[in-house]
């Protein structure tokens, strides 16, 4: 008998098919205490891992999680909790070292309580959410990221609530619940709290994801910055190699805690003076930090033997990563990967170490020969080669350093993890950093603009003009240029210069001198030129500087004295550099002695006291305060080894502290935007498409929804289209192509303003018809004539690594030919966009210039908050062009406005907290 095909169903029948496995939904996670784990959903595969799981539950937890004794999982119970559709019924696990210790999910239910699934009718959008931890990884935090992850999952599928239903003794379980921040609802009935969460994020649910993300990085950080034992695997008996150097490295710096050589040959005899093992599992006592330098094919078991230890942290020094190619690349990608899910975070590889100076730690960890001084500068770099060069430059200008880290190919802790340690160290007042790349620019300067209110972020940002990165490095290359970049480093308060000496330059005064209060300079020297070089100077860098006090050369050590005292105590002056050349007849020391004891008074007033001091550099002998340790303190006084270098500096740290005395503004929401509104208008006019361009009538619906109202403009194709547009919106107008390909083409007239009649309409439109090649071509349109006033360009662009970025400038050639435009992160402040508006170069022309009356600048500013507002609310808003905007002295008239959409990447610097990904 022939065989027979299985009866069908009609297509439109069937019920869709499940999801594909959501592998977005995968991060590692740094957990309170600093150590690493896994999310991932939850599968068929991880059947026995459940069961093995909930054998290492205790009895009362269980009891806690479903209300009655329940010593073991069923089959079926199994087969539940791992088998999912990723809509209706999603599970999310958290694993480390493959084990899962905590799981999490939710199922969607109805108005009855009952779990529903997604119909064609519509879906609920109310789930209910249950967890279970391990009790050993209870209080780690373990409950608060499984929440922030199943809330995102569940924004993703449409939820909006979850239920949990809690036994009032679970205290644990309802304070995850009611201290995520989320608007929550909570009711008491038959024994059990059942509480609702809105899951719609609020400040507080954003501001406590950030808090608990900030205390988890810092951790993980302080955990390979502080340790109390190291282990140098690979280390050599030869003089010369790296092992034996990171071995006779640690020695030197007078490391507190037990130094342990691991070196396969090993036969227990000692290695420099420290007892020596075969592996890292041989060693008898616990191990914080593992200094890796191995080859690295070797490098991966390491890892995992280091994991099996439980070894809190990694620096890889090995090189043969991501710097050599496709096949390193790999490499490194398995060296993060092992290392995070058996809970360690890793510093390289490819890297020159790290350094803490401070004294219950002194661990130099690194293939530097020199250890710096002990001081309240923190430094990353990213390079080891430079590394060794910067290292040996703070040592040479006697600049004390906190912690040092060079993170090579940045493959996991990267300089945002420092900011986040830096910010609540005690031991660091100033934030230096060397980028050659940005891994996560958007939450690099958040963190800055966070961290740089309360400590100055110093930044040399490297290639500036060439759109690579360095091999070995996981990310991508800025595409913005470097004015661009400039101008959202100073957004959030980095200084960022262009060179390592200008770097330390402006480290070493703002280490040791207080911030200025303005930039009026006085001048104190004994040379007439180099006072007058230093006036030119300090102009040229934008201060203010007083007449120069020339002492002459024959000056004595009290007419030092009397002139920066006299300098200091000056009601019109904010800072005092003194310029000290060779003396014909006094010792340089005694003059020393002078500015030094200067230097108390110029704390006590808060003014900043700098030298060009005999061209020393740094921090001489003669000019330092030192604390009760012998460490230079607040009130040495930086020398430069020539005026223009002080005054280089003084002008950046002028312009860091009015950063700083500024308020830092507020983010206005505007009562009148239709945000839902808009939302729907976007998700329609998207759709399925990755990108899609607004009509003009589309792109004005949209700008609407947020107060911002484009001036009518009608389409027109006749002469007599044109007059009926015309009576329409009033005369006079103007007529103006639409066309792409003729709309700045200045030689082919594609505009006539002010026609006030409907015979010079009617003139217009033949002549711009027959010029342009027909109406079809020419797109004609009319719109009513504005008042006149400056025209600007006002807009929106996205850039993969910034996001989206609001920029402002002057139409026409300023902008387009000159550049001059200047831009701002979103969402903005109502000082950012005071900043933007005025940080342009053609900025005069809106403030009254030779004569001319001053514009509506309070219109533009708002017009540019309520386009950052946008921006904010609708991420797949990609680009808005407002150009021309004509500002007047009463207001503003937006005359074209073009909108594009496109799917942006999804966001890496918000969301439930997440490491980078390693590739």
């Amino acid at each position: 008998m022939e065989p027979t095909d299985p009866p069908t169903t009609p297509a439109a029948q069937r019920p869709p098919a499940p999801p594909a496995y959501p592998a977005h939904w995968e991060a590692d996670v740094v957990l309170r205490d600093g150590a690493t784990a896994h999310v991932r959903p939850v599968g068929p595969d991880d059947a026995q891992r459940l069961v093995d799981f909930y054998a290492r539950v205790s009895d009362e937890s269980k009891y806690l999680r479903f209300f009655t004794p329940y010593p073991r999982l069923s089959e079926r119970d199994v087969r539940h909790f791992t088998h999912h559709d990723w809509v209706d019924r999603v599970g999310l696990g958290l694993f480390s070292g493959g084990n899962m210790v905590a799981i999490v999910r939710y199922d969607r239910i109805g108005p009855d309580g009952r779990a529903v699934r997604t119909g064609p009718g519509g879906r609920s959008s109310t789930a209910e959410v249950a967890f279970l931890v391990q009790d050993d990884q209870q209080g780690r935090g373990v409950a608060s990221v499984l929440l922030e992850h199943i809330a995102d999952v569940a924004r993703e599928r449409g939820i909006r609530k979850f239920v949990a239903d809690v036994l009032p003794s679970n205290r644990r379980m309802i304070k995850v619940f009611t201290e995520a921040g989320y608007t929550q609802q909570s009711a008491f009935e038959d024994g059990v709290v059942r509480l609702t969460l809105d899951l719609r994020p609020t400040d507080t649910s954003t501001a406590v994801m950030l808090a608990r993300e900030h205390r988890a990085e810092a951790g993980s950080t302080g955990r390979l910055l502080n340790p109390r034992s190291v282990a140098v695997v690979g280390a050599g008996r030869h003089e010369g190699t790296v092992g034996n150097t990171l071995l006779r490295n640690l020695a030197a710096s007078g490391f507190t805690g037990p130094v342990y050589a691991v070196n396969p040959a090993a036969s227990g005899e000692s290695i420099e003076g420290f007892p020596s093992y075969p592996s890292v599992r041989d060693i008898p006592d616990s191990v914080d930090l593992a200094v890796v330098a191995v080859p690295a094919t070797a490098v991966q078991d390491v890892v995992v033997e280091c994991g099996r230890k439980s070894v809190r942290g990694l620096v890889v020094v090995s090189s043969g990563f991501a710097e050599t190619g496709p096949e390193g690349r790999a490499r490194q990608r398995r060296l993060v990967i092992t290392a995070r899910s058996l809970g360690m975070r890793v510093i390289g590889p490819n890297c020159l170490g790290i350094l803490n100076t401070d004294p219950a730690v002194g661990v130099n960890a690194s293939l530097s020969p020199r250890m710096p001084r002990r001081g309240r500068v923190g430094m990353f770099a990213q390079s080891g080669a430079l590394g060794i060069a910067i290292l040996e430059s703070t040592v040479n200008r006697g600049i004390g350093l906190s912690t040092f880290v060079s993170a090579g190919n940045r493959a996991d802790v990267s300089g945002n993890d420092l900011l986040q340690y830096w910010e609540d160290d005690p031991a660091t007042d100033v934030v230096l950093l060397h980028l050659e790349s940005l891994g996560n620019p958007r939450k690099f300067t958040r963190l800055a603009r966070r961290v740089a209110r309360t400590k100055p972020v110093v930044a040399v940002k490297s290639l500036h003009h060439a759109q690579r990165i360095p091999l070995g490095h996981a990310t991508r290359a800025l595409t913005l240029d470097d004015k661009a970049v400039d101008a959202l480093f100073r957004q959030a308060g980095v200084i960022r210069v262009p060179t390592v000496a200008e770097m330390f330059d402006v480290a070493q005064l703002l280490a040791y001198q207080p911030l200025p209060a303005g930039g009026r300079v006085a001048i104190v020297g004994n040379s007439d030129s180099l006072g007058l070089l230093t006036q030119d100077a300090a102009t040229s860098a934008g201060l203010d500087p007083l007449r120069p006090v020339d002492l002459t050369t024959s000056a004595t050590p009290d007419d030092f004295r009397k002139a920066l005292g006299d300098s200091l105590d000056a009601d019109d002056v904010d800072a005092v550099v003194t310029v000290f050349i060779p003396p014909l007849t006094t010792h340089g020391d005694d003059v020393a002695r002078v500015i030094a004891d200067m230097a108390e008074r110029a704390v006590a007033v808060g003014k900043p006291l700098l030298a060009t001091y005999l061209a020393h550099e740094g921090l001489p002998d003669q000019l330092r305060r030192l604390d009760p340790d012998g460490i230079p303190a607040q009130g040495s006084v930086p020398s430069y080894p020539a005026p223009e270098n002080a005054v280089r500096a003084l002008a950046e740290v002028v312009r860091y502290a009015a950063w700083r005395r500024r308020p830092a503004g507020e983010h206005v929401d505007f009562d009148d935007v239709q945000a839902d509104a808009a939302r729907s208008l976007v998700r329609a006019r998207l759709g399925a498409a990755d990108a899609a361009g607004l009509s003009p009538s589309e792109a004005a619906e949209l700008l609407g929804c947020y107060g911002i109202h484009p001036s009518p403009a009608i389409r027109v194709d006749s002469e007599d289209a044109a007059i009926a547009a015309a009576e329409q919106l009033g005369y006079p107008v103007v007529l103006k192509t639409i066309a792409e390909h003729l709309r700045h083409r200045v030689d082919l007239d594609g505009v006539r303003l002010d026609l006030g009649t409907e015979v010079g309409l009617r003139r217009a439109f033949r002549r711009m018809s027959a010029r342009l090649g027909g109406p079809d071509q020419a797109r004609l349109v009319v719109q009513r004539m504005a008042p006149r006033g400056v025209a600007t360009t006002v807009g929106l662009t996205y850039d993969e690594s910034f996001g989206t970025l609001l920029h402002f400038g002057l139409a026409g050639p300023a902008s387009e030919l000159l550049g001059d435009v200047a831009h701002r992160l979103v969402p903005a402040t109502d000082q950012d966009v005071a900043d933007l508006v005025r940080d342009i170069r053609a900025a005069p022309v809106l403030f009254g210039y030779r004569g001319a009356p001053p514009v509506d600048v309070a219109a533009l500013e708002k017009l540019l908050l309520r386009l950052s507002q946008l921006a904010d609310d609708l991420p797949h808003v990609t680009s808005v062009q407002l150009d021309p905007v004509v500002v007047t002295e009463g207001g503003l008239t937006v005359l074209d406005a073009r909108v594009r959409l496109s799917r942006p990447p999804a966001r890496t610097d918000l969301g439930p907290r997440a490491m980078r990904n390693p590739y």
